[in-house]
């Protein structure tokens, strides 16, 4: 028996003609004689009864604030409807199914609410449906304690849960469904030329995403690439292709992409903030560590003899500059600030790459504030405002 994990986000549950379009796909799957289970997001934007944005402001007006607790048994509500809408729909076409929560798909977590971690799955009623011939509907973004409390995952939702299932039950592939074609070179409304990409390796696609692309929560990437499951990045809406991710060796479906292209895809991320803060090496205070017990995420950090430099979020820009106040730090900024990352895996090993991502930045008149590499991504800091430049110049110039 061939199973397959197919995961359908918001958009493809959001309205009655969109599910129609998740019920040909589990169709087609089960036609081809392979047995699907089926992982939903929720339904629904705030304004909709059944939102969760929806449920969360009705408690918020007429009770008061929530408990960690009470806020995740809310929060999993409409994944859940989601799942009993799905389950509902196939058996009404003739397709039997059986909604789970993700509790009962045997998706332990830990008790750390709204940020659970997932520790390990237990998918015995999974595969005792599929061996009945049903098919699971699992609510995504969601598991249970040991002790049976229910928790919401707090890194990549309902990506994850497909992924951590796939692995659970060596599924053959796991299907990723959105509302685009598949991964894209860079993001199309910035770069006009940028096109899908056909094939993509488990640490390119993961870079990608860890650097500011949202077709796919790395966490995920993480699971499937462990367990060495074929992802497939598909549209509910076409009938086209796809991404296809895996190892670029032993997968007799991977086609390696033209090898003359060093740069696989680009990708940014928006609102970041530098901080140069002067330092030695070994200051009177680990102030690393300090950042770090704020949970504040720190990128891009070069450290130097006298002088840190980095960038975080701007969303925590209040948070760092009370902690940097508190142990009477003195530091300068620069808000306004992208990270565009180059990624490609075939790049390693040949020079003059960086060189080239520079000359070219450099020949636009954009200001190259800080770079970061590793064996298959550049990255540079560059003011956002010329973010939409700097994309089209590097896609144009590394032919990607």
């Amino acid at each position: 028996m061939v199973m397959i994990i197919q995961k359908f986000g918001g958009t493809s549950v959001a309205t009655s003609k969109s599910r129609k379009a998740v019920l040909h796909k589990v169709s087609n799957a089960i036609q081809e004689g392979e047995q699907p289970i089926v992982v939903v997001s929720a339904m629904g934007r705030i304004g909709e009864p059944y939102a969760t944005d929806t449920l969360l402001q009705f408690v918020g007006e007429n009770a008061g604030e929530m408990t960690p607790r009470e806020h995740d048994l809310l929060l999993s509500c409409g994944e859940i409807i989601s799942a009993v809408t799905m389950a509902t729909l196939l058996n009404e076409n003739g397709i039997k199914a059986r909604a789970f929560t993700g509790g009962q798909a045997g998706i332990i977590t830990d008790n750390n609410f709204a940020q659970a971690e997932l520790l390990y799955t237990e998918p015995k009623l999974l595969l005792q449906c599929v061996e009945e011939g049903v098919v699971p509907v699992v609510a995504g973004f969601q598991g249970i304690t040991i002790d049976g409390q229910i928790t919401t995952i707090g890194r990549g939702g309902s990506d994850t849960t497909a992924a951590m299932v796939g692995s659970s039950i060596r599924a053959s592939r796991i299907e990723i469904y959105t509302d685009v074609d598949g991964i894209m070179t860079a993001d199309p409304r910035i770069c006009e030329k940028a096109h899908i990409i056909d094939n993509i390796s488990y640490n390119e696609i993961f870079q990608m995403a860890d650097s500011g692309a949202k077709v796919i929560h790395p966490r995920a990437v993480e699971f499937a690439m462990r367990a060495n499951i074929p992802l497939v990045i598909k549209n509910t809406f076409t009938d086209a292709p796809g991404t296809y991710i895996a190892q670029d060796v032993a997968d007799p479906n991977y086609q390696s992409p033209n090898p003359h292209k060093i740069i696989t895809g680009i990708a940014h991320k928006n609102n970041r903030v530098q901080y140069t803060i002067e330092e030695p090496i070994m200051g009177e205070i680990d102030l690393l560590y300090e950042i770090a017990q704020e949970s504040i995420s720190m990128d891009m950090v070069n450290i130097f003899r006298m002088m840190k430099v980095f960038t975080i979020d701007a969303s925590d820009q209040e948070k760092l500059e009370k902690l940097l106040t508190k142990f009477g730090y003195e530091f300068s900024k620069v808000t306004g600030c992208a990270k565009l990352t180059s990624i490609g895996q075939r790049m390693t090993g040949i020079p003059g790459i960086m060189a080239k991502i520079i000359r070219c930045l450099t020949k636009e008149n954009i200001n190259v504030m800080q770079t970061a590499d590793s064996l298959t991504t550049i990255a540079c800091l560059i003011p956002e405002d010329d973010l939409t430049k700097a994309i089209c110049s590097l896609h144009q110039e590394f032919g990607i």
